[in-house]
């Protein structure tokens, strides 16, 4: 699935559909050199700049009117350390490739987020994530980071080399340069089973704590609606390793959950009354089972359905409280949402702008499936969730802007102030950078 869809006449758009944009011109370096060049190109013509990944964002982090960086050719794996254990991967590489590539080789990240279609900067920079106890988003497993700077310079950045770039750059929101290379901290491939069951939402919310405590991994689906919510539990496992058989896979993950999914979502669009039945019906579609396999056949799945999302990150203590609130909104407003909420948690992180920036987090997503009108449902969940201090994804639709940002974020001066040493001339700017740092 290629999301960097290109229009006709050159217009980008992203995987949801929600943003399109017409840059002056694209380019597609095959080096850092050339990227460099572009860059300083780009200043000498008087334009800015944007890098894109797959488009994954839904909101216009990368959309641009100047030079739209395409990456497909700064991808691959540079370079294996197993002293170290590290891995360093050019910031164009799909996710999917990286995984797949580490299996090979006998390590895995140790975490990452439910889909894989993304490069490793664009998830990366946007603070994509999955859910975990210990283990928190793929930009906190970054060891060092390369990026290419407004003057077209290079710089590399980790904890002893440029410590203030790396604590910011990692989730940089493409606002401090272009990253071209990532070193991961990876580890020995090993086994996660992985238990999937229905639970009421009243006992899910009950028993949130000690279902967090008990789980390295613990996530789970509310369906608005109805009292149902379906759970997922991922554990480190001695083996052996079983597999979701291919007929089970193929009927459970494609069919069910990506086709009759698909088609309940037209009917709720073309029927918006039947939507709380077919909530009712896809509640219990789902049955529990149990698999055992390597990380990323675990921890990710396809997603074919197209939709926009909302997703804050609440204090995890405040998560129950705020799922209770979300609820009873739902059913007072007449909304009809046919989509699951996802709830998952992270652990407090050191990155200036991360979402679990210095807290413990749980995250709550809204979604609602492209082309439905979603503006009224997000609004008042992210009313909710502001109630709470919510910080809210960087590449999922909110409203919120530089003034909010300084409140929620304690360090979010610190990562203004690296920007203006770094960009003084806002080369990287657009709207949305405009909205969420400031002029």
């Amino acid at each position: 699935m290629s999301s960097t869809a290109s229009g006709r006449n050159g217009t980008w758009r992203n995987w949801s559909g929600t943003v399109a944009a017409r840059p002056a011109r694209e380019v597609t370096p095959a080096s850092v050199e050339e990227l460099a060049a572009a860059i300083r190109r780009a200043g000498e013509d008087g334009l800015r700049v944007k890098a894109v990944g797959s488009g994954h964002s839904f909101t216009s982090i990368a959309a641009t009117d100047g030079v739209l960086i395409r990456p497909q050719l700064l991808t691959g794996i540079r370079d294996i350390d197993r002293e170290a254990m590290t891995v360093t991967v050019e910031a164009g590489t799909p996710l999917r490739r990286l995984n797949a590539a580490l299996a090979r080789e006998g390590l895995s990240l140790t975490n990452m987020g439910d889909i894989m279609e993304q490069t490793v900067s664009g998830a990366t920079s946007t603070g994509t994530h999955g859910t975990g106890r210990e283990s928190s988003s793929i930009a906190a497993q970054i060891k060092a980071l390369e990026l290419v700077t407004a003057d077209g310079s290079v710089l590399t950045c980790s904890e002893k080399e440029n410590p203030e770039v790396f604590a910011a750059a990692r989730i940089g929101l493409g606002a401090l340069g272009v990253v071209t290379a990532i070193t991961f901290a990876v580890e020995p491939i090993f086994l996660l089973s992985a238990r999937e069951e229905p639970m009421p939402l009243d006992k899910v919310l009950s028993d949130f704590d000690q279902l967090w405590a008990e789980n390295e991994h613990f996530e789970f689906y509310w369906f608005p609606h109805t009292g149902s919510t379906n759970t997922k539990r991922n554990n480190r496992s001695a083996g052996p390793e079983r597999p979701v058989p291919q007929l089970r896979g193929l009927f459970e993950d494609e069919f069910l959950s990506n086709g009759v999914f698909q088609v309940a979502q037209w009917v709720g669009r073309a029927a918006p009354a039947s939507i709380p039945t077919i909530a009712r019906v896809s509640s219990r579609a789902l049955s529990a089972r149990t698999y055992t396999d390597i990380p990323y056949k675990v921890f990710t799945s396809p997603r074919r359905v197209r939709f926009v999302e909302m997703e804050y990150a609440v204090p995890r203590e405040a998560v129950v409280e705020t799922l209770r609130e979300l609820k009873a909104m739902v059913e007072r407003s007449g909304l009809r949402v046919s989509f699951p909420v996802e709830v998952r948690t992270a652990p407090a992180d050191d990155i200036t702008l991360s979402t679990a920036s210095g807290r413990d987090s749980a995250y709550i997503a809204v979604h609602m499936v492209k082309g439905a009108p979603y503006q009224r449902y997000f609004t008042a969940a992210e009313h909710i969730f502001t109630a709470h201090e919510g910080r809210p994804h960087w590449g999922k639709v909110h409203t919120r802007d530089a003034e909010y940002f300084a409140q929620v974020y304690p360090r979010f001066g610190e990562f203004t102030a690296l920007r203006d040493r770094l960009d003084p001339d806002r080369r990287f700017q657009n709207d949305y950078l405009r909205r969420v740092l400031g002029a």
